[in-house]
């Protein structure tokens, strides 16, 4: 037994309808650039850290800061780097994906 989409889409979006809720319509899409903003900002705070940690370690070597406050630093430049790493390897993936898909 067959059912077409059509129909079951309306059937869907009928019963969406008296419970509330959202069946199969367009739903709001996000308001371009927001994923180009968010990419900056993050890409922004890897090099903000990054420079922190080269100040830290700048300031160690002329003994005017603590080895505590070099390391975390350090740390926080290297958490920060392996994240944007994580995430471009993420984006890279399903870039592939897509490209992979049938048309």
């Amino acid at each position: 037994m067959a059912v077409e989409f059509s129909k079951a889409a309306d059937a869907l979006n009928r019963a969406a309808q008296l419970s509330g809720g959202a069946g199969m319509e367009a739903r709001d899409t996000p308001a371009p650039g927001q994923f180009a903003e968010m990419v900056k900002q993050v890409a922004e705070n890897a090099i903000e850290a990054g420079e922190q940690a080269e100040k830290m370690s700048a300031a160690a070597i002329q003994d005017k800061a603590e080895l505590t406050e070099v390391v975390t630093a350090i740390t926080n430049a290297e958490v920060t780097l392996q994240t944007v790493v994580a995430v471009r390897d993420r984006i890279i993936t399903a870039y592939q994906q897509i490209l992979r898909m049938p048309i």
